[in-house]
């Protein structure tokens, strides 16, 4: 572990526009847990003289397959070290650096260390004995970083981000309720409607009819309230405190089925529908599971975000480009960063204003222009720190509509 010294600043940057904007409080971190003690540990690691390097690593099913990651991350190594020349340092804190580079890299080959989650976050300095693992639910994208402390923002962010989910797992007679955040799911008590006996329906005679008729109108009648009682339940548990978003779990045709009785307010948080078994999924299959269905409404909802940048770029609600979004991003107008998936750039930030920039040309007076190996990482980076919606496109489709960077704004 690394070596714990307190510090004035865990971003160790001089200067900046950064503009915090209003968020919602969350409830107080848990600080006993794993990821919230790794979070404090990297939080006050001051490593002086030493660079930190930070790995953020996407470890989803489509990165893992034929090892996808570790090509990317050797491709990563390599641009990192091409341009470490262009950073100021000194040739041992170049050779430091490259030296964590290489174990990351040596690290991430073994495939037994890869964790089961969908992202890992790795913080590497030898000169003070620091090489902090971290399992992550999700990740932005992929990046490598050298810098003067660990890169926390995207760490600290992950727990609002995802915030606090409620899946539902229902049949024709019973419902399990679960609080699901980014770490944990905690099953809430449930769910069981009285029914009747739903043994073979025998009729005789002329009352064979009528009694068929009956017997079905029950069972549709106990179905109804069924679904009533679950959507009550919802609305009450969302309304007790809000929830990010909704997953409905089922086998068959019940995540359809309940559709109609939810009420309006709790609809409107429904990201999708899982397939589990109601009576026997664990806690761990039902985080995995709401997990996902959030992944793929993420997914969905980039090509919303993308036409709205498009819709808004001829009323200056919006821009497009990587040059344009670092200069609304400087001005603290961004509310939502789009970030194209592999783009990678070079550029600089402002010594004196913090502002990021393509080319020392665009910072004209405002200090030295301090060279960053990837401005687009930086820009993430920026992003986090400012509490702005960071939105990484992948979407082919979506993602050729995105020049570099694109944003949102909060005013003009």
């Amino acid at each position: 572990m690394g070596a714990i010294v307190n510090r004035s600043s865990s971003d160790g940057r001089s200067g900046g526009t950064a503009v915090a904007t209003p968020r919602r409080k969350s409830a107080p971190r848990a600080p006993d847990t794993p990821f919230a003690s790794a979070l404090e540990r990297l939080s006050n690691v001051a490593p002086g003289t030493h660079r930190v390097v930070t790995c953020y690593l996407k470890l989803e099913p489509r990165d893992r397959a034929r090892s996808k990651y570790l090509i990317k991350l050797k491709n990563r190594v390599r641009e990192t070290e091409s341009g470490l020349d262009n950073l100021d340092l000194t040739k041992d804190q170049q050779r430091a650096v490259k030296a964590d580079l290489a174990r990351v890299l040596e690290y991430l080959k073994v495939p037994g260390n890869l964790p089961a989650t969908l992202g890992v976050a790795i913080f590497a300095a030898e000169g003070i004995d620091l090489f902090e693992v971290v399992p992550l639910p999700q990740v932005h994208r992929s990046r490598l970083a050298v810098d003067r402390s660990p890169l926390v923002r995207e760490l600290a962010a992950v727990e609002d981000e995802i915030g606090r989910l409620l899946t539902v797992l229902l049949d024709r007679s019973s419902a399990r309720f679960f609080e699901v955040t980014a770490f944990e799911a905690r099953e809430l008590p449930g769910l069981t409607s009285p029914q009747s006996s739903r043994g073979r329906f025998r009729g005789e005679g002329k009352s064979q009819t009528w009694g068929e008729h009956t017997f079905h109108n029950r069972i549709r009648l106990e179905k109804q309230r069924h679904w009533e009682a679950v959507a009550r339940r919802l609305f009450e548990l969302e309304r007790r405190s809000s929830a990010h978003g909704i997953v409905i779990g089922a086998i068959g045709t019940e995540s359809a089925a309940i559709e109609p009785f939810l009420h309006s307010y709790v609809v409107e948080r429904v990201l999708g529908t899982a397939k589990l078994a109601p009576r026997t999924a664990t806690a761990a299959e039902v985080h995995t599971a709401t997990l996902a269905v959030r992944e793929a409404w993420e997914r969905a909802s980039e090509r919303q975000l993308v036409q709205e940048v498009a819709d808004g770029l001829g009323a200056g609600w919006a821009v497009n480009g990587v040059a344009e979004t670092l200069t609304a991003l400087a001005r603290g107008q961004v509310r939502s960063l789009l970030v194209s998936a592999d783009i990678a750039l070079p550029g600089v930030r402002a010594a004196e204003t913090g502002r990021l920039a393509l080319a020392a040309k665009d910072l004209d007076g405002e200090g030295d222009a301090l060279p960053v190996i990837d401005v687009v990482d930086e820009a993430i980076e920026d992003g986090l720190r400012q509490h702005v919606d960071v939105n990484v496109v992948y979407d082919p489709e979506a993602a050729g509509r995105v020049d570099g960077l694109a944003a949102l704004l909060r005013f003009r």
